[in-house]
């Protein structure tokens, strides 16, 4: 007998071609009803017996479209006095949201054959796009996802692309940025004085890269800056005008047999380059070489493919590769707006490629590299965020959490009705742009998804920008806060991205990164926690050494290496080092420095805080390498050239006979360094002993941990295990012991998780 059911279709489903799809499913079966979207996600009601309901929902799960993802069906009666004659697409309805925005994806291979075939009307065409693929979370302002709600809403289509638009059996059926060259989005080639330059703006775009100028191109998410990655001489106007002096940039070639020209790439990498995602791909470098100012001292290249028609268009007219990174200056946030983009890129950019599509939400590229086959997000951005993380069923009916993140790599994130939602990587908030774009993607997102949050969590480290942005919030709106530890909230992100729920047991967690404040008022970074989402409990930990000059110490490498070696020996014993290894080139460098007052300072206390950091035990044995030994022109590019030289030593190279313990100490580590150096031995063999060392430590703790708490998990995480050679080996070494290492992978390991961790960490504690 027939009945009429409702089925609630929760997941990411607007604006991805979901509709139509269910459409066609029910005119094949001959199922009457109708679908619509609302602000809870998709709504199917169908008049049909039960075994058409059940074959129905199997299919509906088995063939979802591309962009499409099913979180759960919730299947009911429906009472209804319509008699339906047909399946009908009904209009969209609003009410509270739950629903999330789709990310942007790249070209799909359909659209990508209309831009190069010269009988389709969307030849050349730079803006196309259908349900399959474009821009989503760039474009919108509001949800229900529907063309009113976005930066489309000014360009009325024209009848060809309205029919599209309204036809259930065209791809481009509902798919809101449709467009064409008679009624879409337009490009223009602009030069610096603000001037329209004749002729196609993409040719114009290729000459200008040819010729070794620097143009500045309207991404999906933002303005980029491109030049040829085979000139070096260009590459270096950009790092100068950028003020950009050595961090690598990233790379964009035509396709992945361009990238393995340069790279070798396994499966796993170029199913990841060639996902609707997009992302950069850090893969090692191999084959040609381009410029070698792309990314100095560095053995990986970061390529991305083409993510808009576009790029697709540009680089078709190029034969190599380009540089493609951020439009902005180094700190601040990539531009988005054309007006703004000629006025601060004026002193760097010789031309501009701008369209008239406006970019809502800044969207910088996601960056990820592979460690054995699996993915490891660095960056959360472009084509994954704003992806909603699905949790463990015992999230549900938590109060809804309003998470800050950290200040470094900020995100924040929104938890509720069993899902957490992380922002897109809004970026380091000690610059006073940032913490604008962070106030900004805050009001939008609490706006777009009409969340009211009930608890404000954040780093319990009262002088972060992002804490002070949470303990106002709270206070103008009356929320309760929670102050979460940042090693805590490392461990805790990775057990909420892998599905454990608010009861489940205890973990050991291994947290390595830079610093984080602890709870007795150092500064922790070389953590052995037993965690749960609940609580804590510190077990051992790296030996905490001073960092001279507080903050100084985080860029200048040479003053961890004399703090490590105060620590080790003892201030008295550094006129002996010097006599015994002065002719090293690590203590004649460190001579130009005031070693006296800074042993004073050690001595006395004053203004050396302490820190386990393990980021600043790598860059003390970099610098006793002499690797960025004065000064770290970026963030961790200290450890990444260490890393770097020590995979170029192919030899197993040993290790230093440090011991395990609570507090590890690092004195045999340093006397075999140092007897090292002097022996003569390649720095590559050193620096090769060294990660041996601590996987081996890391890995010897560990287990006797677990011995002793009777876990079997592992958790590694923070900025420290972006490290592929570390990350690995611990890893290897820990399943050896029949033990379960577990990391994040679709989150970072960095602090741009750090905010889902703290939101699940606050909702724990209610029930």
């Amino acid at each position: 007998m027939k009945a009429n059911w409702e089925i609630r279709v929760r997941g990411l489903v607007q604006g991805v071609g979901f509709r139509p799809y269910v459409w066609r499913l029910a005119k094949d079966a001959r199922i009457f009803g109708e679908v619509l979207n609302d602000s809870e996600g998709v709504i199917i009601r169908l008049a049909c017996g039960q075994a058409q309901l059940i074959e129905f929902t199997d299919k509906l799960s088995s063939g979802v479209p591309p962009l499409a993802r099913i979180d759960a069906l919730e299947i009911s009666r429906y009472e209804s006095s319509v008699e339906w004659e047909a399946f009908n697409i009904a209009a969209s309805k609003s009410g509270k949201i739950t629903t999330s925005i789709v990310p942007d994806a790249a070209t799909c291979d359909d659209c990508l054959d209309e831009i190069f075939d010269p009988t389709n009307r969307r030849f050349l065409y730079p803006f196309t796009n259908c349900t399959n693929c474009g821009p989503r979370l760039s474009i919108t302002r509001e949800i229900p996802y529907d063309r009113a709600n976005t930066s489309m809403a000014r360009f009325e289509m024209c009848s060809m692309c309205q029919s599209e638009y309204e036809d259930p059996l065209d791809r481009r059926f509902h798919a809101q940025p449709n467009a064409c060259p008679a009624c879409g989005p337009q490009l223009k080639f602009i030069s610096r004085d603000g001037k329209e330059l004749p002729g196609d703006p993409i040719t114009n775009a290729a000459l200008a890269l040819k010729a070794g100028s620097i143009v500045a191109i309207k991404g999906v998410g933002g303005f980029q800056l491109a030049v040829d990655a085979s000139n070096a001489i260009a590459i270096e106007e950009l790092r100068v005008r950028k003020w950009r002096a050595s961090k690598p940039f990233a790379l964009m070639a035509r396709d992945k047999g361009e990238v393995q020209k340069y790279c070798t790439l396994n499966q796993t990498e170029i199913r990841i380059l060639e996902s609707p995602a997009a992302p950069i791909v850090l893969a090692k470098a191999a084959g040609q070489k381009l410029a070698a100012n792309i990314a100095p001292d560095h053995n990986r290249l970061g390529f991305m493919l083409p993510n808009t028609p576009l790029h697709h268009l540009l680089l078709a007219k190029l034969e190599v590769p380009i540089v493609l990174t951020s439009g902005n200056h180094s700190s601040e946030p990539q531009i988005t707006e054309n007006h703004t983009a000629l006025e601060k890129l004026n002193a760097i950019a010789d031309y501009w490629l701008e369209h008239d599509r406006d970019i809502v939400n800044r969207l910088d590229d996601s960056v990820v590299q592979v460690i054995g086959n699996a993915p490891q997000v660095i960056r959360r951005a472009r084509g994954n965020a704003p992806t909603p993380l699905r949790l463990h069923d015992g999230f549900h009916g938590r109060p809804p959490v309003l998470a800050m993140g950290a200040d470094l790599k900020n995100t924040f994130c929104l938890l509720s009705d069993g899902q957490a939602i992380v922002s897109q990587h809004i970026g380091d908030l000690g610059n006073a742009e940032t913490q604008r774009d962070l106030h900004s993607k805050l009001a939008l997102y609490r706006r777009i998804h009409g969340f009211d949050a009930e608890v404000i969590a954040a780093d319990q480290h009262l002088g972060y920008f992002s804490t002070r942005i949470g303990q106002d919030i709270a206070k103008r709106e009356g929320l309760e806060t929670v102050n979460v530890q940042h090693h805590h909230a490392h461990v805790c992100a990775a057990l909420a991205e892998h599905g454990y729920g608010p009861e489940a047991k205890p973990v050991l967690g291994v947290a390595l990164d830079g610093l984080g404040y602890g709870d007795d008022g150092t500064f922790w970074g070389g953590e052995f926690l037993l965690a749960d989402f609940r609580g804590y409990k510190r077990l051992a930990k790296f030996k905490p050494v001073p960092l001279l000059g507080a903050d100084k110490a985080n860029t200048q490498p040479w003053r961890n290496s004399l703090a490590h070696l105060l620590v080790a020996f003892g201030p008295d014993a550094l006129e002996a080092l010097q006599t015994r290894y002065g002719s090293l080139p690590f203590f004649i460098a460190l001579a130009k420095y005031p070693t006296e007052l800074l042993t004073q300072m050690f001595t006395r206390n004053v203004n050396a805080p302490l820190s386990s950091s393990a980021g600043r035990l790598f860059d003390a044995v970099a610098a006793m390498l002499g690797i960025c030994f004065d000064q770290v022109q970026y963030e961790g590019q200290a450890a990444i050239q260490l890393q770097n030289i020590a995979e170029g030593y192919s030899r197993e190279g040993g290790f230093y006979p440090v011991l395990p313990a609570e507090t590890i100490e690092w004195r045999p580590l340093w006397e075999g360094i140092l007897g090292d150096l002097k022996a003569g031995l390649p720095d590559g063999q050193i620096a090769k002993r060294f990660h041996n060392t601590l996987i081996r430590i890391i890995s010897l703790v560990a287990t006797e941990i677990v011995r002793r708490t009777d876990v079997d998990t592992v958790v590694l995480a923070g900025g420290v295990f972006q490290n592929s050679l570390l990350l690995s080996g611990v890893s290897e070494r820990l399943s050896e012991n029949n033990l379960t290492p577990l990391m994040p992978s679709h989150f970072p390991t960095n602090d741009g998780a750090v905010s889902l961790g703290q939101a699940a960490i606050a909702a724990a504690k209610y029930t």
